[in-house]
This record gives C-alpha cells, sequence and structure tokens, in this order.
C-alpha cells in the first residue's frame, strides 16, 4: 500500500486511488485510438456529415464537463452493433448501429454524456489499476471481438485499447455516468428526460433478449431497474423539459437510414457465409453493392467469400477496390497483402501487410512478412519477423517458431 497514490476524482470529488497518471492517460488514449477504431470497423466515412453532427454534440457536451480540457475526439464507426465506448482522455466512438436505434438529438446526447463521464472520471483507467482489464491479458480479445477473425492475432497497443473499449462496467460506473451525463445534458440546454427514456428502452430489450444489443451495448453497459429509478430520481430533481432536436436528428441521419438496407444485406450476407452458404452470401453482398457502391466494406467482404469459392483473382480485385476507397483501414490492407502472397506478388503483399502492422500489428502478418523475406532471401529480416510472433502465443507462434528453426540450424 506505500506504493499506492491517491488523487481526487475530477467528477465525484471524492478521493481514489491514482497510480496511473493523466500524462499516461492522455498519451494511452491518444495512441489506441485510431487502432481501437480499425478493430471495429473503422470509420463511416460514407458520411461526414454525419460525424461532424456528432462531434459538434459531443463539444457542446465536454465544455460543461468536469474535465472540459481533455483533448476530447468524437467518431461514428461502421459497425452494425449497436454500442459506444471511450477510452482514456476523451476518446469517444459511437457505433452506426446505435445511431440508427435513437429517436432524436437528446438521446444522443444522453449516450455521449454517458460515455464523457466515463472518460471524464477515469472508469477504464480505474479498472486497468485494479487488475480487472489486463490481467486478461490479449486472450480477452477473443470474447471481446468475436465479430473480428483477426481477434486473437492482434498484438500491441490495438489490443490493449480494444480491451478497455469493450471491457464491462459495473454499475457504480454505470450509475455515476448516468447521474453526472445527466446533468450535463441539462447545462447544454437538452431535455434530460430522453436519458430516462433510452434507459427505458433499453431495459426492455435487454429482458426481450435483444440479441444486437446483447452483444453491443448490453455486454458494456448492462442496463438495470436501478438505472431507471435512479436518472428518474434526478430529474425530477432538477427538472424535465430541454432541447429535443427531432427534426434536426432526422435530417441528420437521413442518409444512414437510406442506406440501411445496404449494410442488412451485407449482415445477412455474412451471417450466411458463417453458415457455409457462399453463393447465397454473394448474392447479398452483391444487393448491398448495388445499393451503396462507394462502401469498402462490401467489397471486402466480396473478396472473402470469393477467396471461400476459390476465385482468387475476383478476391484480388475486390480486396484492391476496398483498399482505394478506405486505405487507412488495417484490415482491408491485411486481406489485400495475403492475397496477393498466394498470387505470388511478393512486393505487394509486403506492402500491404507492412502498412495494415503500421495501424493494427497482427501476428499473421508478421508471420507472413517472415514468409516473403524468406522467398526474398532476406534472412535477418525472416529471422526478425518470426521472432516477433514467436513471442505472441498461439497458432501462429507455433508455426513462426518451426520456421526460426530451420533458419537458424
Amino acid at each position: 500500500m506505500s506504493l499506492t497514490g491517491c488523487a481526487v476524482n475530477p467528477v465525484t470529488g471524492k478521493q481514489q486511488l491514482s497510480l496511473i497518471p493523466e500524462s499516461q492517460e492522455l498519451s494511452m488514449g491518444a495512441e489506441q485510438y485510431a487502432p481501437t477504431q480499425q478493430t471495429q470497423g473503422g470509420q463511416f466515412y460514407i458520411d461526414p456529415e454525419l460525424t461532424l453532427y456528432v462531434r459538434q454534440i459531443g463539444e457542446k457536451l465536454a465544455r460543461v464537463s468536469d474535465r472540459p480540457d481533455l483533448p476530447y475526439e468524437f467518431v461514428v464507426l461502421n459497425n452494425s452493433v449497436p454500442n459506444a465506448w471511450a477510452l482514456p482522455g476523451g476518446k469517444i466512438a459511437v457505433n452506426r448501429g446505435l445511431l440508427t436505434k435513437l429517436e432524436d438529438e437528446a438521446q444522443l446526447a444522453s449516450v455521449i454524456g454517458h460515455e464523457i463521464v466515463h472518460a471524464a472520471a477515469r472508469h477504464s483507467v480505474q479498472r486497468m489499476q485494479s487488475g480487472m482489464i489486463i490481467s486478461a491479458g490479449v486472450a480477452g480479445l477473443g470474447m471481446a471481438l468475436s465479430d473480428n477473425e483477426w481477434a486473437g492475432l492482434i498484438m500491441g497497443g490495438a489490443a490493449l485499447g480494444s480491451q478497455l473499449a469493450l471491457a464491462q462496467y459495473g454499475q457504480g460506473d454505470e450509475l455515476e455516468s448516468d447521474h453526472y451525463g445527466i446533468l450535463y445534458m441539462k447545462k447544454a440546454g437538452y431535455d434530460p428526460a430522453a436519458a430516462v427514456e433510452l434507459q427505458e428502452i433499453f431495459l426492455t430489450l435487454s429482458q426481450g433478449r435483444e440479441s444486437s444489443f446483447i452483444e453491443g451495448l448490453f455486454a458494456t453497459h448492462p442496463p438495470s431497474a436501478k438505472r431507471v429509478e435512479e436518472n428518474q430520481k434526478l430529474v425530477n430533481k432538477i427538472g424535465s423539459g430541454g432541447y429535443r432536436g427531432k427534426e434536426v436528428f432526422d435530417r441528420k441521419l437521413a442518409t444512414l437510414r437510406k442506406l440501411q438496407p445496404a449494410y442488412d444485406a451485407h449482415d445477412a450476407a455474412r451471417k450466411l457465409a458463417s453458415e457455409g452458404d457462399f453463393n447465397g452470401a454473394l448474392s447479398k453482398v452483391n444487393e448491398a453493392i448495388r445499393i451503396a457502391p462507394d462502401e469498402a466494406m462490401f467489397y471486402s467482404l466480396r473478396g472473402r467469400i470469393y477467396e471461400e469459392l476459390n476465385k482468387t483473382d475476383k478476391a484480388a480485385a475486390d480486396f484492391d477496390k476496398a483498399v482505394s476507397l478506405y486505405p487507412e483501414m488495417f484490415e482491408y490492407r491485411l486481406y489485400n497483402g495475403l492475397t496477393a502472397l498466394k498470387q505470388n506478388q511478393l512486393e505487394k503483399a509486403r506492402d500491404n501487410l507492412s502498412r495494415a502492422n503500421e495501424v493494427v500489428p497482427t501476428s499473421i502478418a508478421y508471420l507472413r512478412l517472415g514468409d516473403i523475406a524468406v522467398k526474398q532471401n532476406r534472412r535477418d529480416d525472416a529471422i526478425a519477423y518470426y521472432t516477433q510472433v514467436a513471442e505472441a502465443g498461439g497458432d501462429t507462434a507455433e508455426e513462426a517458431k518451426r520456421k526460426l528453426a530451420q533458419l537458424t540450424q
């Protein structure tokens, strides 16, 4: 205990354990924000106006928060799962799939205000200090990122960032975020009754076993009757009434709602592919592409389907298209690199795998970069890549160890 430090929680004013200084908190959030976004689908670049709208609401709430000077950032992620999360330092994301479930701007302000409190009150940092996140290690990502086939292969800060984003909060943290989030809403001019309505909707959905919410928001932010009750008490105390913003919200959501059938078709295609019906999946993803031909995600999925159908050339063309539409996205670079390697296009494979690793390092990318180095007679580079993978664990590590032994005999 002599090694521990105490500090005042900037939101609640209470004393709390403080092992991680604010400077480290800020750098952690800044370093892990981009890779964590990418492990959750990447940015919803199709409609930049929607991200701007969410950012404006977030900045309005941040200004009235107890830590207005945090370097807040707000993005919309291209993910159908209804969820929102906050990393240390005020790095906040809202999934496309949650926005479509909301009814007006006040409800969106409730979601964002809640996440701002998680960041401002250092909830993720507190959970790290107690060992509730870091003790799980990278293995915890297998469940947290079950929707991402690279989950168990993600290395370094991206893995920790995803754990921070997807860790379940305890009831105490949730009640605290509800309470102060409602106060922030009131200060910013929103109707705090929206927060109560939202929790009532979430509680009903959780009781009805709404699957998309169970794997998303409810997994990280468990609803409860107590939350509804406590929120209502606070609203009764401070008074309801204020801005709802339904007309503006509907206008800002118009593009996303128009494109929703495309994302529904994409999600149906993924489900069919996971069940082994690749021809059915191909039909569905083609439907998605017809509706939204500029969505990189759809070409990436079609490329994966073509891979399963042993149509490598068509897969390669689709991965090229996905990369051209969203070149920063690690997953599209990764697929593109792996497919290029199958075609023995070594420089193309090397470039794409290297660029994927710059954003989200994965053991599979390092492993295949080692294979490329062997093919190109770059023995020292191959040893360096295999050594890195050998320390990561799992099947890729075992393969790397075997190849490393062959090189160093």
